[in-house]
C-alpha cells in the first residue's frame, strides 16, 4: 500500500506536510519521502528508509532542512519516492500510490519506441514513479499526462505532482480503487489519503475526488483538470482492515462500519446456533477489535482483553525484514490476562485471515495460558486471491493464502472451480474448508464474514466495491 499528503499555503506549509505524511505510517513500511517548493530555493527533497525506524525519527528535523509554500510526502511500501523529475512539462516532483501489474511491458514498449532509459536499481528493476512520469511526459500537458498513463496501466495509480510552479495536481486512479481528499482553509488547501490528517491540522473537508479525477490547486484557486469517471471500484479492504478507525471514505466512516459489521456476525451465529455459551468477546488487536466490539454488543456477551500487545518496544509486528523474527516479536508482544483465560471459552474477531500463521501461534498462545476454547471470526470472507490493484495482501504465490492451499488439500486444483461454494458457510464445500482450517489452525470454530455481510456493513451499493480478493471478479 503507500499513502500520500500535500499541501498549499500562503504560509510556509513544510512542518502541514511533515504531520500530515506522519498520519499516513500505518500504510507503509518501506520508504518515507517529502518535496517542497520555495520560490528562492526552488524543489527540494529528501527520502529515507523506514523499515527499522518510523517516518517521524526520520524527518523530524525536516523544517530546518527544507522549506515551501507547497509540499509533498509520502510514505512507500514499495519503490524510494517521491522523484524530481526534469522535462518538458517542466521540472516536478511526483509520488505515486498504487500497483502496476504490466510494468515489464510499459517499459519495454516505452525503451523501444521512445529510446529513452531508466534509471535500474538492484536486479534490473525500474522505480515504477519514475515509470509513470515518463508516460506522462509523453504528452503536452500533466492532465493529458496523467490521463495517458492511467489508461496504459494494469492495476491501479493515484498520482501526486508538485510543480515548479508552486501549485499540486492530484489524480485519484481510473476507478476510484483508493480515496483521494481535499481539505481547504483560510490559508489554502491540501490533499490526503487519510481525512482525519488535515483535519488534526485545522483543514476542512473540501472534495473527495472521484475515480479518474484530475485536480489542480495552488493556496488561492482551485481547478478540476479532468472531471470524475462514472465507475467506481473502492476497495471493502480500506474498511475491514487498513484503513485508520478515524477515517471516512465515500462518507462511510471506518469505526463506524466495523461495529456493523461485527453486529452481523453476532446475528449470524445467533440464527444458526453457533458458539452460544462464550464467556468473552475479543478482537485480535489492533484492527479486529472494533469488529469485536460491535459482535460484543449485538451478542450480548462481555467484550474483555484476555491479552495486551506490548507496544513501547516493537510497534508493528511486521516491522522486521525476516518472517520467523516477525512471528516472534508478535509472540512475544502478547501478554496474557490469566484471570480472562484460564477455563474460559473465548471468541476472537480478525479483521482477515491471510496466511494464518500469527493467529495459529496466537490461539496456541492462548492454550498453553489455560483457554478452554477459542472461537476464531474472520470480519471478512476467505482471501481467495492476492490483491492485483493495491500491493495488499499480495503473497508470493497465491497458495500461501490459506483459504486456498486448503482448497487444494482437500480437492485439489479442481476445488478452485468451486470458489463461490467454498465461500458460502451454507454449502458442503464451505463446511469442509472451514472445518480444514479448523483443524489446522486448532480453532474450537470458525466463520467468516459474508460477501453480502461485508457490502451491508460497508453501506455502499455493490458494483462499486472492489471484492476481488475473495472473488477473483474484476
Amino acid at each position: 500500500m503507500g499513502g500520500f499528503f500535500g499541501a498549499v499555503s500562503k504560509n510556509d506549509t513544510v512542518l502541514d506536510v511533515f504531520f500530515g505524511t506522519d498520519y499516513h505510517s500505518h500504510l507503509g513500511t518501506r520508504r518515507g519521502g517529502m518535496a517542497a517548493y520555495d520560490a528562492v530555493l526552488g524543489l527540494q527533497r529528501k527520502i529515507h528508509k523506514i523499515e527499522n525506524s518510523p517516518f517521524r525519527t526520520k524527518f523530524e528535523n525536516i523544517s530546518n532542512q527544507m522549506k515551501g509554500i507547497a509540499a509533498i510526502g509520502c510514505i512507500s511500501d514499495s519503490d524510494a519516492q517521491p522523484l524530481l523529475v526534469r522535462s518538458k512539462l517542466g521540472l516536478y516532483a511526483i509520488c505515486i500510490i498504487g500497483l502496476i501489474n504490466n510494468k515489464e511491458k510499459l517499459v519495454e514498449d516505452y525503451l523501444f519506441s521512445n529510446g529513452g532509459h531508466f534509471g535500474a536499481m538492484t536486479n534490473d528493476g525500474i522505480n515504477s514513479t519514475e515509470l509513470v512520469a515518463a508516460m506522462i511526459n509523453q504528452k503536452d500537458s500533466f492532465a493529458d499526462g496523467i490521463a495517458y498513463a492511467q489508461s496504459l496501466i494494469d492495476g491501479s495509480a493515484s498520482i501526486l505532482i508538485l510543480t515548479n510552479r508552486g501549485s499540486i495536481i492530484a489524480a485519484r486512479d481510473r476507478l476510484g480503487r483508493m480515496p483521494v481528499l481535499v481539505g481547504s482553509n483560510d490559508d489554502g488547501y491540501c490533499v490526503s489519503f487519510e481525512d482525519f490528517a488535515y483535519k488534526k491540522l485545522g483543514y476542512a473537508d473540501y472534495k473527495e475526488l472521484g475515480p479518474g479525477e484530475i485536480v489542480e490547486f495552488n493556496a488561492t484557486s482551485f481547478n478540476v483538470l479532468k472531471e470524475a469517471g462514472n465507475e467506481t471500484k473502492i476497495c471493502a479492504f480500506l474498511w475491514s482492515y487498513y484503513g485508520y478507525s478515524t477515517s471516512c471514505y465515500e462518507g462511510i466512516n471506518v469505526e463506524v462500519m466495523r461495529y456493523r459489521n461485527g453486529k452481523i456476525m453476532a446475528q449470524n451465529d445467533r440464527e444458526n446456533n453457533i458458539a452460544q455459551d462464550i464467556d468473552y468477546v475479543s478482537g485480535v488487536p489492533d484492527s479486529g477489535t472494533p469488529h469485536a466490539i460491535g459482535y460484543a454488543n449485538e451478542s450480548g456477551i462481555q467484550f474483555a482483553r484476555p491479552f495486551i500487545k506490548y507496544t513501547p518496544t516493537w510497534a508493528r509486528s511486521f516491522t522486521p525484514s525476516n518472517q520467523s523474527e516477525r512471528n516472534r516479536v508478535a509472540k512475544m508482544k502478547q501478554i496474557p490476562v490469566h484471570d480472562l483465560i484460564k477455563d474460559k471459552k473465548l471468541l476472537f474477531v480478525d479483521d482477515s485471515i491471510v496466511r494464518g500463521t500469527q493467529l495459529r501461534e496466537t490461539v496456541e498462545f492462548l492454550y498453553e495460558n489455560g483457554a478452554k476454547e477459542v472461537h476464531i471470526r474472520s470480519a471478512c470472507p476467505p482471501i481467495m486471491y492476492s490483491c492485483k490493484y493495491l500491493n495488499f495482501s499480495r503473497a508470493t504465490s497465491e497458495m500461501e493464502l490459506i483459504a486456498r492451499s486448503t482448497i487444494a488439500e482437500i480437492e485439489g486444483e479442481e476445488g478452485f472451480k468451486y470458489i463461490d461454494e467454498y465461500i458460502d458457510s451454507s454449502t458442503e464445500r464451505g463446511k469442509r474448508l472451514r472445518s480444514a482450517i479448523c483443524d489446522k489452525l486448532h480453532f474450537t470454530s470458525l466463520e467468516f464474514q459474508s460477501i453480502d455481510g461485508i457490502i451491508k456493513a460497508i453501506g455502499l451499493p455493490a458494483d462499486k466495491v472492489c471484492t476481488y480478493c475473495w472473488t477473483g471478479k474484476e
